[in-house]
């Protein structure tokens, strides 16, 4: 396997790396903020737009200046000032325009929502694979040692897991287990999934 060659810039980097963390900890750091980076750079206008929106109606500020504008609206509109109101109590211009921003708002959180439950799908089956991945090797590394021990003349103890932890492990065997024990647990306790609505 080759060495990984590095770019002038992520060469500069590495030099400045935290001494308290390995290289494998601050490549792998260096990866997630690439993969991030190019997901953001790859999200189209559309996208962008409502992330700002979201993000934006997401803080106080959005908050205060609401409060601000309520506030100004209502003073206009109930004369102190001498002037003729322009949307008097109930105030309808103004729910109606509340109401329009409601749902335009709640339009372009479930859209920047939408985009991150795909983002954490990925991730998901991101880890999904890597967990798999890791299981077999560690299975496959248990049987190695296993057959070192045999070779050795190393004789296990009567209680050990190890002939359990050597099993390859399927993932269909193992959520077909958690439904089957969820319904035993839901069943004791007099729970019935079709009955939750």
């Amino acid at each position: 396997m080759h060495p990984t060659r590095l770019k002038p810039e992520e060469k500069k980097a590495s030099e400045q790396d935290n001494p308290a963390l390995s290289k494998v900890i601050e490549r792998n750091i260096r990866t997630i903020i690439h993969l991030r980076t190019k997901a953001a750079r790859e999200r189209g206008l559309q996208g962008r737009i409502a992330d700002a929106i979201t993000s934006f109606s997401g803080r106080m500020i959005f908050a205060y200046v609401h409060i601000v504008w309520f506030g100004i609206w209502i003073l206009l509109n109930t004369g102190p000032f001498g002037l003729r109101p322009f949307d008097p109590f109930p105030y309808g211009l103004l729910t109606m325009i509340v109401s329009l921003e409601a749902i335009f708002l709640s339009t372009f959180v479930l859209i920047s929502q939408n985009r991150m439950g795909e983002e954490t799908e990925r991730r998901a089956d991101l880890d999904l694979h890597i967990g798999l991945l890791t299981e077999h090797e560690l299975t496959r590394v248990l049987q190695m040692l296993d057959a070192i021990q045999d070779n050795l003349g190393i004789v296990d103890h009567h209680e050990s897991e190890l002939a359990d932890l050597e099993m390859e492990t399927k993932p269909e065997d193992v959520l077909a287990e958690i439904q089957r024990l969820q319904a035993i647990e839901l069943g004791a306790r007099g729970d019935h999934p079709e009955q939750k609505t």
